[in-house]
Order: structure tokens, then C-alpha cells, then sequence
């Protein structure tokens, strides 16, 4: 009987069709073509990654546990509402961002056929990410009573003028993310965890001085727990380059040196004030920036001043600095806060792989 054309046995051969099998003339299989995530395999080497991933599964938290309740918003205006959301969305274009960034470095780790604990790691770091971005849109959906800071409707000219920055951060953080997802498979694990470890140093200092300075006890606690996860990814960071570098391609090198000056331009828009020859952002940008963190500073909203901003970024260059000396990789010049090295020109958004 012929069979119809639509029938399920007709697709079946149809796809079947478009492979070519090989199992009936070979005792096993043609190896894997690389980069695939198979064959899987379980290596463990490195004790270090192994605690680590114990202590993320010690230290794990719940955004939604956060004392929440604690959070009385009468005690604010408009005014500093939404100035202090306004920072909340800067950090959203950073860390709330990373969970993709960060499941991108996992697969890759799985493709590079890493150990166990390096993959597992990674799963944290994930993990940890995806309560950042929790942690934000919580923060900016209580205070301003709406779930989205775009197609929130401000109630202040404050309130107006750092929306129409928020609109100039995405547009920029959407630049990066297009150039993440290109440069990542180019670039070896060995020039990531470097770029990587940049955004964890910057990030540790930034939180645990949060936590220090805030009034609110929810932002409080929620700064300590971010502060103890980049603290903890810094140290994946660390153990993976102690592992690597020693035995580092020569080639890398110039890569990573590059990566650091670039990874500055970009974690300035969060750490310190975002470079208006490197981010396209207008001209009033950073005037409204500084007006809002004024307001969220009266209000009690812990925000480092310009100066104090500038020396957490020297110091964690300095600290990056230290660790890539032990491993001769060349430190690039940063003059926006003092620091002498090799000059690096030519940096594009759409280049760079930092995150935060």
C-alpha cells in the first residue's frame, strides 16, 4: 500500500535522510568533532574549585527572604525613590545581565571539556547571578511601584532625566552583549577568567562598602550576600589562573593586557563614571547622574563620592595588577586613576568579555 506523504513513517525517513550512517561499518564511532560538550568525562584536579563549590552551597540565599518588610517607603520622597532606583538600574545593566553572560562561560567550560569542579563552579556563579538580577528587579519594582524603569512613568524631573539615562545604559550594555556573544568562542578560558577576575576584585569592594554605609537593613544584608558571592567567584577567578598562567600561550598575553584596559572603560559605568569617548551616551549624562546620587546620598542610599569611587578603582587595579605581574602578563596604562603601563588604543564595545 503507498504510503501518503504527510504519514509519520514518511518524515521519519525524511529526517533519517539527512544523516549519513555509519554505524553498520564500523566497529565504533568517528571521534567527536571539537568544540561539542560531548564526550562527558569527570576529572577532578584541583582541590581548591572542590571547597569553593561546597562553601557556594553553605552560603546560599534566598532574595525573597531578604526582610522585606523592614522596607518602609513613606519614609522617602519621589524624589529619592527614584534616584536610589536609578542605582539599582545601574547595577541591573551589570550584574543583572550576567546570568546570560555567565551560562555562555559555562557551556563553554563544558565544550573545553573542564573539570568537574570548574563546571560546577560556574554553575554557581550562575546561580549567584540570577540572585543579583532578583536582588535588582525587586529593589527598582518596590521603589517605584513598577516592575520596568522604561515604561515607568516618573513623577519627578529627577525622576525624568535619569529614565532617559537608563535608556542610554541598555542601549550601550546591548552593544556589549552583541560583541560577548561573538568573542566569547574566539577567546580561550585562560583570557576569560582574567577578564572575569577584573569585574569580581572591583565588585567585592564596591558591595562590602555598601553594606558598611547603608541604613536600610534589607539593602544591608542583600550588599553582604552579593559582596560574600563576587568574594567567592573571585577566588574561582584565582585558583583557575594559578592553575593556567604558569603554562600560559605567549599569545594570550597581549589579549589579556588588552581585555583589562578594556574591562576599565566598560565596569567604569558602574564603579566610577562611564568614559564618554568609550560609551555613547549624550552630554548631560553624567550631570544627571551625579544630581541623582546626591539625592539617594541625603536619603541615607550609601553612594561612594567621585574621589572615594576613584580610589576603590586604583586599588582594585593594583590588586589585579599584582596578580598578573606573578605571571609577567603586561599591565595596561589606566590614567583615569594614576596608573602607569602599556598604552591601549584601540578598545570597542564590541570586543570586550569583563563582567560584573
Amino acid at each position: 500500500m503507498q504510503r501518503g506523504g504527510n504519514s509519520p513513517l514518511n518524515r521519519e525517513e525524511r529526517l533519517m535522510s539527512k544523516h549519513e550512517r555509519i554505524a553498520g561499518t564500523m566497529e565504533l564511532p568517528t571521534p567527536t568533532e571539537q568544540p561539542n560538550i560531548f564526550p562527558l568525562s569527570w576529572p577532578a584536579k584541583t582541590k581548591k574549585l572542590e571547597d569553593i563549590w561546597d562553601s557556594s552551597l553553605r552560603e546560599a540565599w534566598d532574595p525573597k527572604k531578604l526582610p522585606w518588610q523592614t522596607l518602609d517607603l513613606s519614609k522617602y520622597t519621589w524624589e529619592q525613590r527614584e534616584a536610589i532606583a536609578y542605582w539599582w538600574t545601574i547595577l541591573s545593566v551589570f550584574d543583572a545581565s550576567a546570568p546570560p553572560v555567565f551560562a555562555a562561560a559555562l557551556i563553554k567550560t563544558y565544550e573545553a571539556h573542564e573539570e568537574e569542579a570548574v563546571r560546577r563552579c560556574f554553575f554557581s556563579v550562575t546561580r549567584d547571578e540570577q540572585n543579583h538580577e532578583q536582588l535588582c528587579g525587586t529593589a527598582i519594582t518596590r521603589l517605584l511601584e513598577h516592575p520596568d524603569v522604561l515604561t515607568y512613568v516618573p513623577k519627578t524631573e529627577i525622576g525624568r532625566k535619569v529614565q532617559k539615562n537608563a535608556h542610554w545604559l541598555y542601549y550601550n550594555g546591548s552593544r556589549y552583549w552583541e560583541g560577548y556573544k561573538t568573542a566569547v568562542p574566539k577567546y580561550s578560558l585562560a583570557v576569560l577568567f582574567s577578564s572575569f577576575l577584573m569585574g569580581e576584585i572591583a565588585a567585592a569592594t564596591i558591595f562590602h562598602q555598601m553594606a558598611a554605609h547603608c541604613v536600610e537593613p534589607v539593602f544591608k544584608e542583600a550588599f553582604r550576600n552579593v559582596g560574600r558571592d563576587e568574594g567567592r567567584h573571585m577566588a574561582i577567578c584565582m585558583s583557575l589562573m594559578e592553575r593556567d598562567y604558569p603554562k600560559l600561550d605567549l599569545a594570550d598575553r597581549p589579549l589579556i593586557t588588552k581585555q583589562i584596559r578594556a574591562g576599565f572603560l566598560f565596569l567604569s559605568g558602574v564603579l566610577f563614571e562611564p568614559p564618554e569617548a568609550f560609551w555613547d551616551i549624550p552630554a548631560d549624562f553624567i550631570a544627571n547622574q551625579r544630581e541623582a546620587e546626591a539625592i539617594a546620598r541625603a536619603a541615607g542610599f550609601h553612594i561612594p563620592e567621585y574621589e572615594v569611587k576613584k580610589d576603590n578603582w586604583r586599588n582594585a587595579m593594583l590588586n589585579l595588577k599584582g596578580v598578573l605581574d606573578k605571571f609577567d602578563i603586561p599591565f595596561p596604562a589606566i590614567p583615569e586613576v594614576g596608573i602607569t603601563g602599556e598604552e591601549i588604543r584601540d578598545v570597542d564595545m564590541e570586543d570586550i568579555i569583563p563582567v560584573f
